[in-house]
């Protein structure tokens, strides 16, 4: 585990699986534009939150690239799940602004729904195929922007499958 701050936001990377976080008000789903079960995250929440999840979220697909909606996270230790469409890299333009859009709604709808803490997957580097370099420092350049104008949350965790991909992103945020 390592921590950094930006404006009073405590922001932690972890090695582990999405659906652990119980400690997190809400976690964030890497979704398909269908809010279905699918691959990689979107099939690990799916796995554990439906078949009441499928019907939470079924009024509210499909979704775009780089737009996020909440639910209630059935069958989880949290409250919220905030479902998020991330570009397939090389198909979905301009990939970097829809990428940045995928964490500024989620920290949007996160402040506006007075979650105070939030974990988020690697959005786009599974199945989607962002790089991940680039997507970590996407993600971590939209949090620091942000950090200042949010009220209600304090804490980010980005949890990363692998220790590689731990260490790649916390290369990226010592940058920071």
């Amino acid at each position: 585990m390592k921590t950094v701050k930006f404006d009073g936001v405590l922001i932690e990377l972890v090695t582990g699986d999405i659906i652990e976080q119980g400690d997190c008000d809400a976690i964030v789903n890497a979704a398909n534009a269908e809010l279905r079960i699918g691959g990689g995250v979107a099939g690990a929440i799916h796995r554990v939150g439906d078949p009441e999840l499928t019907e939470l979220t079924r009024p509210l697909a499909p979704i775009k690239p780089g737009e996020a909606v909440i639910t209630a996270a059935p069958n989880l230790d949290n409250k919220y799940i905030i479902h998020c469409l991330g570009p397939v890299y090389g198909r979905d333009k301009p990939e970097k602004e829809l990428l940045k859009n995928c964490y500024a709604n989620a920290l949007r709808i996160a402040e506006e729904e007075g979650i105070e803490s939030i974990a988020f997957p690697s959005i786009s580097t599974g199945a989607f195929g962002y790089p991940m370099k680039e997507a970590a420092n996407i993600a971590f350049q939209t949090v620091k922007e942000m950090a200042p104008s949010l009220n209600v949350v304090s804490f980010v965790r980005f949890v990363l499958w692998s220790p590689a991909d731990f260490n790649l992103h916390w290369d990226v945020l010592k940058e920071f």
